[in-house]
């Protein structure tokens, strides 16, 4: 069970995301909503670990995620709006090059990364160079290295963004997918794809959250559209933005992350480690694949 509590971030004296609270259990699908300048990024950055809380907790289980060694565990997959692609390398280098770096040991490295881009629909242009691929191939690329490592949360941040009504709806059949073995947090501006596929919804508004409800029931309960929902609950802020003014926060982000730094060098040493130890085996593992 994910459980976020007094979830909290500061950029110098202003509140972007103001004690959040709320639950997600493996076979659930949460959908995260909000406008523009919310909080949704910030608040799906704190969940991944790219930035670190001013207060709060993030507790997976009895793990404290908000805690820097804990972060070493591939626990929480990721999917940004733009994936972050090598655009150099084929599919395939990509996708094992991510399960070296996620902790996949190299007798399993080959059978997961051909078994995840079976379950993406990329084994057809595995030897293809990214930068060659179609957006729709872009984003099930990002979507299977996000499934990397099996982790127990998977966040997905606008999965359907650019994508045609074929690769939409083969989208939301990868998102359902994953919902019996995962808890599966989904934030989209389409608000009918996420009537769709998700179980329960979450509404953030200036930082705060305005509402946290199973989605049968919010639409049984205001008997109208989400979106209706939506437009009631929030409304825009333009002083309100996920992007911070380095001038009135540098000292004070500087302050707040040394620890998280300090780890995530620890990270980066052991894994370096962890890569060095594997290069001997390096061409043996390319002569397997060869074959």
């Amino acid at each position: 069970m994910l459980k976020v509590e007094k979830l909290t971030k500061k950029y110098g004296k202003r509140t972007v995301v103001d004690s959040l609270d709320f639950t997600g259990h493996k076979g659930e699908i949460l959908g995260l909503l909000g406008p523009n300048g919310a909080g949704k990024s910030t608040t799906m950055n704190m969940l991944t670990g790219y930035i670190a809380p001013t207060s709060g907790s993030i507790m997976l289980d009895d793990m404290d995620l908000t805690i820097p060694k804990n972060r070493k565990r591939v626990l929480i997959g990721y999917m940004p709006e733009v994936p972050p692609l090598y655009n150099d390398m084929t599919v395939y280098e990509f996708m094992k090059f991510d399960a070296e770096l996620k902790g996949v040991k190299r007798p399993e490295r080959k059978k997961t990364v051909e078994r995840i881009m079976e379950q993406c629909g990329i084994t057809e242009v595995r030897d293809r160079l990214i930068r060659n691929l179609s957006k729709g191939y872009r984003q099930r690329v990002g979507f299977a290295s996000a499934i990397v490592g099996d982790p127990e949360v998977i966040i997905l941040d606008e999965p359907t963004a650019g994508l045609d009504p074929r690769q939409i709806v083969n989208m939301r059949e990868m998102i359902l997918s994953l919902k019996e073995d995962h808890l599966v947090i989904l934030s989209s501006h389409i608000l009918s794809e996420v009537e769709e596929v998700c179980d329960h919804v979450l509404i953030i508004s200036k930082g705060r959250l305005v509402l946290s409800d199973n989605t049968e029931h919010l639409l049984e309960e205001h008997d109208e559209s989400l979106e209706d929902v939506f437009l009631e609950l929030t409304e825009s802020d333009d002083e309100t933005a996920d992007v911070h003014d380095p001038l009135t926060s540098r000292y004070e982000e500087e302050e707040d992350t040394d620890d998280w730094d300090e780890a995530e060098d620890d990270n980066i040493e052991e894994l370096s480690e962890e890569l060095d130890e594997e290069s001997d085996d390096k061409d043996e593992d390319d002569k397997e694949d060869d074959e």
